[in-house]
Order: structure tokens, then C-alpha cells, then sequence
């Protein structure tokens, strides 16, 4: 598959913008947040709670890019978690559709993401769900849309995720057979098809290693980590134009395997994302809800 890239000015945003493109589809040029690094050389951190009295909640900056973002709708064949990072699954309809009952979301929706992913990814021996977030653009929202490129786990946190969800004994068996073990977010919208704020993903093959760094995440009871990413002009970035509720992608952020989990080109396999405000959607269109769900898959 080849893609061609193109160099677009912010006046062409603009010009794009004032169009009030409709529906939203189509390969669209537009501004996305990448990392910058901290002036001073020191570490790059992020608190996930308010930070102890004079210390800033993040230590690190922003390098905005206009990048053109190419429409996945009609070529969603060409693209598979091992490859790219990141696979469209259509049309599969959750028995949850509220979203408002935490207790029901475990009950019903995790049932549903297992199925899921069961059914599309061969050889699961485990799949341990370990957290899910809803992200709305209401003003009093508890989380919005992330409007910065990042990878959710790097290779150190992703397998401190295995040892943090899965018991001693079956971490020791994993290490001594060498079993496969990733981290697959499912994300979908939740009302309605999206119109603001679509989710960008970069084809993870045209990310190269030394574009990604990793980003000490503070928690109140433990030390975790992101990947940050670095503007690349060979990126390429893609996002699912019209997805509905019954369409899930999944979004790969850790591989063990990095040699068929990275790709022909051997690259580690994962796949930046964010969330970018598409210049098409007119402001009386401006919201957004989704949920994404974190997958420890084993196998």
C-alpha cells in the first residue's frame, strides 16, 4: 500500500474550515499536537493528580504540525494490528448502549469487548481487562477528548502492566515460555456517528523508534509511563471517517513481539494516536462521547 504525502499550509486549514465540509470524510489536512521537549534536559513528566504545592503538572511542551490525515473509510482491508497498529472491526453492535452504569459496563460491555476481540485476533489463550475511560466534550465532562499524539504504554510499562493484572505465577510462566502479550485499546463512539473530534492514528511501520521517547506518569500509589511522539514528516496518519457506535477500532499500544508484531520492517508494534478537531465539523456539531477499553491480551 503506498500513500502520498502532502504539504499543507495553516491559510489552506482555514480555507478548508470555512468550506464547513459535510459530511466529515475525505483525506483532510489539519493541525496535531506532537511532543516537545523539555527546555531544561530534564526527564519528561506528567501527573495524573494535582501535583505537590509549585510544582507544574507536566514538565514538557507542544510541536504543532499540520499533517494530512487520510480517510480509512472504503480501504479498512489494508489494515491489520500487526502491520499498522490499529484494525477496524464494523459493525458489531453492544448489548451496552447506556454507558452511564459503571457496574454495567463490567457486567455487560467487558463480555462484549472479549467477544470481540476473541473473534478477530487468532491464538488468544487470556484477555484481562483492566480499565476503560469515557471521554465527553461537555463542558463539565470528567475527561475530554486527548488532543496530543501519544502512545498509552511503552515497552517497560507495558509489561509492568502484565505484572500489575496477572497473578506471580502466571507472570513466571509467561517469562519462561516466552508467551506473546499486548495491550489492545477498543474504542468506540457512543452517541452517534463521530463528527467531532475523530480519533488519528499513525500507520505504526512509518513510526520510527527514535521519534518516540517515554513520559514518567505519576499516580498516586505507583510510577508508570506514555510514549510521547516526535513529529516525523514520514508518518502517516489515517482515522475512520462516519464510524458509528457499532463500529470498534482497536488500537494497539504494546507488543512483546517484535518481530511479527512489528511489522515487515521490524519496528515494535504500536500505533500513536489523538484526538484532532476536524476542520469540517461546524461548531453546532462540536460533541463527542466515547468510551475506550485497556486489554491485556495474552497469547
Amino acid at each position: 500500500m503506498t500513500t502520498t504525502t502532502t504539504t499543507t499550509h495553516s491559510s489552506d486549514v482555514l480555507s478548508l474550515s470555512a468550506q464547513a465540509i459535510n459530511p466529515v470524510s475525505g483525506d483532510v489536512p489539519t493541525n496535531l499536537t506532537f511532543y516537545k521537549a523539555p527546555l531544561d534536559g530534564s526527564e519528561p513528566y506528567y501527573y495524573t493528580f494535582t501535583p505537590p504545592a509549585g510544582t507544574p503538572s507536566s514538565n514538557f511542551g507542544n510541536d504543532d504540525q499540520i499533517v494530512t490525515i487520510h480517510d480509512l473509510r472504503g480501504i479498512e482491508s489494508g489494515f491489520s494490528l500487526d502491520k499498522q497498529g490499529f484494525k477496524t472491526v464494523p459493525n458489531v453492535p453492544s448489548a451496552e448502549t447506556k454507558f452511564v452504569s459503571e457496574e454495567q459496563i463490567k457486567s455487560v460491555y467487558y463480555s462484549d469487548i472479549e467477544a470481540i476481540l476473541r473473534a478477530t485476533i487468532p491464538g488468544i489463550e487470556e484477555v484481562v481487562i483492566f480499565d476503560h475511560t469515557i471521554r465527553r466534550t461537555e463542558k463539565n465532562a470528567a475527561r475530554g477528548p486527548v488532543l496530543r499524539v501519544h502512545i498509552d504504554q511503552t515497552p517497560a510499562s507495558g509489561f509492568d502492566r502484565v505484572r500489575l493484572h496477572v497473578p506471580e505465577e502466571r507472570v513466571n510462566e509467561i517469562i519462561e515460555k516466552g508467551t506473546r502479550t499486548r495491550i489492545v485499546n477498543v474504542w468506540r463512539p457512543i452517541n452517534g456517528p463521530i463528527r467531532s473530534y475523530p480519533l488519528a492514528l499513525a500507520d505504526s511501520s512509518t513510526v520510527d523508534e527514535k521519534d518516540l521517547l517515554s513520559v514518567k506518569h505519576i499516580y498516586a500509589d505507583r510510577l508508570g509511563a506514555t510514549g510521547g511522539v516526535k513529529y516525523n514528516a514520514e508518518q502517516k496518519w489515517y482515522y475512520w471517517s462516519g464510524q458509528t457506535p457499532d463500529d470498534v477500532l482497536l488500537i494497539k499500544c504494546y507488543d512483546s513481539d517484535t518481530k511479527i508484531g512489528g511489522g515487515a520492517e521490524g519496528k515494535r508494534g504500536r500505533s500513536p494516536h489523538t484526538s484532532f478537531k476536524h476542520p469540517g465539523t461546524l461548531e453546532s456539531e462540536n460533541t463527542r462521547e466515547s468510551i475506550e477499553v485497556r486489554c491485556l491480551i495474552i497469547g
